[in-house]
C-alpha cells in the first residue's frame, strides 16, 4: 500500500523500517523531530545510483520544480564532523576529485594525519609541491640517500659538457672545518683585498694563503695580515704578479665537533646540528670553542 501526499509535517518522530533506536529514543521520552530511516536512502536524483553502495546515498539534485535551483554540491556540511570508520573497506574516506582544506587558529594543524600499523601514515601517488616550510625526519629511499651521503663523497653528477653520451661527476673537498674561500690574481699591487664582510665571517687567526707566482721568481712573502687585507712583500720591491687562494673558518657558527662517539650522525654532541632539531641555534654558546684550524 502507498499512499501520495502533498506535503507532510511530522511534529514527532518519523521512522522508516523496524527497530528500537536508542539515539533517538522511545516513546514518552522520544526527541521530536528525530528520524529513523532502516536504510539504503537515496538523496538526490533517482538515478544517480545504480545499485546499493552504501546506507546513505547522496548524488545531484534533479528536482525540476520551477521554483528550485539545484546547488553546485550535493552535500553540504554545517558544524564538525566525525567519521569513524570500521573496515568495511580498506579506506574509511575514498575521494575522487580535488579537496580544499582551510584551516583556523582553534589547533596548530590544518590538517593531522596519524597512522594505524601501517607502514606510511601518509602516500602520495605523483608530486608533491609545498610553498611554505617542511619539518620532518627522513625514511626509505630519501633516508637511504641521507645515510649515503653521510658516508660517501659529496659528488655532483652532470651531462658532460663537451662530450655527447658522457657525464661528469665531481665531489665536494671534505676537511676538519667549516670553512671559505677566495681566490683572484695580484697585478702590480702589494696587497689583497679582503671582502668587507669576512670580518664578521671568518676566523682572523684561522687564515691561510697561498700564492702562485706568474713569469717570472719574484720571492713574494707574506708580511702580515688582518681579517680586511694581506699585505705582501717582493724581493726587491720588484712588482708582483701573481695567483692567490686565501682560506679561512667561519665564526658566525660553532666550530665542527671533528671527533665523538657514537654509532651513528644522531649522536653527534651539538643537539643543534642533530636532523629533526627545533629551532637550532648553530652559534649556541654552550658549544662554542676556537676554530680547527689556528695560524696565530
Amino acid at each position: 500500500m502507498s499512499f501520495n501526499l502533498d506535503d507532510v509535517n511530522i511534529g514527532g518522530q518519523l521512522k522508516v523500517g523496524t527497530g528500537i533506536v536508542p539515539a533517538i529514543k522511545e516513546g514518552a521520552n522520544k526527541i521530536n523531530g528525530s528520524m529513523f530511516a532502516e536504510g539504503p536512502i537515496v538523496f538526490g536524483g533517482p538515478t544517480e545510483f545504480s545499485d546499493n553502495k552504501a546506507t546513505l546515498m547522496v548524488g545531484r539534485t534533479k528536482n525540476i520544480d520551477k521554483d528550485c535551483k539545484p546547488a553546485d554540491r550535493s552535500l553540504f556540511v554545517r558544524g564538525n564532523t566525525f567519521l569513524q570508520g570500521d573496515d568495511g573497506t580498506p579506506y574509511a574516506v575514498n575521494q575522487t576529485g580535488n579537496s580544499l582544506i582551510t584551516g583556523n587558529d582553534q589547533t596548530p594543524n590544518a590538517l593531522k594525519i596519524s597512522g594505524g600499523q601501517s607502514v606510511d601514515t601518509l602516500f602520495v601517488d605523483g608530486d608533491v609541491f609545498v610553498t611554505g616550510s617542511v619539518d620532518c625526519l627522513s625514511k626509505g629511499r630519501l633516508e637511504a640517500r641521507h645515510a649515503e651521503a653521510d658516508g660517501k663523497p659529496k659528488p655532483f653528477d652532470i651531462p658532460h659538457p663537451s662530450r655527447d653520451n658522457y657525464r661528469l661527476r665531481y665531489a665536494c673537498i671534505e676537511g676538519p672545518e667549516v670553512g671559505v674561500y677566495i681566490r683572484g690574481r695580484v697585478n702590480n699591487q702589494k696587497v689583497i683585498v679582503l671582502p668587507s664582510y669576512w670580518k664578521n665571517l671568518v676566523h682572523e687567526d684561522s687564515i691561510t694563503v697561498q700564492l702562485q707566482p706568474i713569469g717570472a721568481h719574484q720571492d713574494i712573502i707574506i708580511k702580515r695580515w688582518d681579517d680586511e687585507k694581506i699585505y705582501l712583500q717582493s724581493r726587491g720591491g720588484m712588482p708582483i704578479n701573481c695567483f692567490y687562494h686565501v682560506y679561512a673558518e667561519r665564526k658566525d657558527i660553532n666550530p665542527l665537533i671533528v671527533e665523538y662517539q657514537g654509532d651513528n650522525c644522531f649522536d653527534y654532541p651539538d643537539p643543534n646540528y642533530k636532523p629533526g632539531a627545533e629551532n637550532p641555534i648553530y652559534n649556541d654558546p654552550e658549544f662554542a670553542g676556537p676554530p680547527n684550524t689556528i695560524t696565530r
